[in-house]
């Protein structure tokens, strides 16, 4: 499939032929859920906590006599039937992770890159080239009507532009290695720069 390519000011800058077998897939929601827990469960942190019995601060003394108080017989005020006492089988810390074959996510980010081509949602731009003003960059995003936008840059990112963009509240910047389907889902608009587009279509193939 053919693209129009436009520079930063909004110019036209020719055009680029993707390959159809990364932009132009049917995108199958599942796959993309899949990918999309597999990253969120990774990402997890895992460090829930509570105190078990043997951890909570308690005496260990018995609490009253075994017999003759007309109650239950209990040993340990750290029982978890005891206000205050330790949980029973609370969480502890774990890694919520899972394995999903390299395939499969390779798959969901190919779909997840033809799912905003076929939306009309992808950009291509020449290149990121700027001033390395906030000020310059966010009149050009504004003219160009990118509010949530996702910017997928070669190699490495344009040092200059992630400065400008840092501030700019709902844009994103990526290099090419960064690029996954969680990102690309959650923004309204995918900016890719040509270096961008030759590392992924090299990346993907």
């Amino acid at each position: 499939m053919k693209l129009d390519v436009i520079k930063l000011d909004g110019g036209a800058a020719g055009s680029v032929d993707l390959t159809d077998e990364i932009f132009d897939l049917e995108p199958r929601a599942d796959i993309l859920h899949r990918v999309v827990r597999w990253q969120r469960n990774k990402a997890q942190a895992g460090t829930h906590k509570v105190k078990t019995r043997s951890e909570v601060s308690y005496s260990t003394k018995k609490i009253y006599r075994q017999k003759g108080t007309g109650g239950a017989r209990h040993g340990s005020r750290k029982a978890p039937i005891f206000r205050k006492g330790g949980i029973y089988k609370g969480p502890t810390p774990r890694s919520h992770a899972h394995d999903l074959p390299k395939k499969v996510r390779a798959l969901g980010l190919r779909m997840a890159l033809s799912a905003k081509a076929k939306t009309g949602s992808l950009v291509i731009i020449e290149n990121v080239d700027t001033d390395g003003k906030t000020k310059t960059l966010a009149s050009q995003v504004k003219a160009l009507g990118w509010k949530r936008a996702l910017i997928i840059d070669g190699a490495s990112v344009n040092e200059g532009f992630a400065q400008a963009a840092r501030n700019i509240e709902g844009l994103d910047v990526l290099p090419s290695m960064g690029a996954n389907v969680y990102d690309i889902l959650k923004r309204d608009t995918l900016v890719i720069t040509k270096a961008g587009v030759e590392a992924l279509e090299a990346r993907l193939k």
